[in-house]
């Protein structure tokens, strides 16, 4: 953007001010700040140089140093492995080997030794009969490849490749959950409740997220249960 896409964007509000009847400044002129002190500044920087330099690539600058704060290089590789199965990328060379890689660093838990061997079979398979179909190339996303193949009934051959769309899939909603549990901590563990351990915590967030659930839970059942569990320090 830095480099190439200024000229555009400076058209693009000139002809805006211009079908708004907004005046356009000379961008040639000297820049000045604004005050008294101003005025008896000499500026060598001109209004142009102002708006692409302080203000467009500091915007620019900004919004890299959040990417970079907020893709690691983690997330960048679990994105460029999860891209894979995406239809979108049918005019690259299918890589199954990413495939397999995407699994053993980020789902080692969801995928057995016997069943990762059984993937890598699955994917030669998969090249052939799925991404060399000509309905595959008309595919524009990893959710349409999903729905594609239950219709076809595709699914029995290939679960596993189907169960890694899966989590790719869930893989939003996986990190908004995790945002919200971080945001929720905030709101249950307190000054006042610092020092609660963590089986309370946890708990005591189960509520706070379920909270729909937990209007129907009955107290006095919990009474009942809390009887049964042993002797209390308060009679109940």
């Amino acid at each position: 953007m830095k480099d190439e896409r200024w000229d555009d964007l400076l058209f693009r509000v000139k002809l805006f001010c211009q079908d708004r009847i907004i005046d356009v400044p000379d961008l040639s002129s000297p820049y000045l700040s604004i005050g008294a002190r101003a005025r008896k500044e000499h500026s060598d920087h001109t209004l142009e140089h102002h708006y692409r330099v302080d203000i467009f690539y500091e915007a620019v600058h900004c919004q890299l140093m959040e990417l970079d704060h907020r893709f690691n290089d983690s997330s960048l590789e679990l994105l460029h492995l999860s891209a894979t199965l995406d239809p979108k990328s049918a005019n690259e060379s299918f890589r199954s080997i990413d495939v397999c890689h995407l699994v053993e660093k980020f789902y080692p838990e969801d995928f057995s030794d016997y069943e990762r061997d059984l993937l890598k079979i699955q994917l030669q398979h998969y090249e052939v009969d799925v991404v060399q179909n000509a309905d595959y190339i008309q595919l524009k996303s990893i959710s349409e490849l999903c729905q594609w193949l239950i219709k076809t009934g595709r699914v029995p051959n290939y679960h596993l490749i189907y169960r890694v769309a899966t989590l790719i899939l869930i893989l939003p909603v996986s990190t908004a959950t995790t945002d919200i549990s971080f945001s929720a901590m905030s709101l249950v563990k307190t000054r006042l409740r610092n020092k609660m351990e963590d089986e309370f915590l946890n708990d005591s967030l189960v509520l706070y997220f379920e909270q729909e659930l937990a209007e129907n839970i009955d107290l006095e059942t919990i009474l009942q249960d809390f009887k049964k569990a042993g002797d209390q320090r308060v009679p109940l």
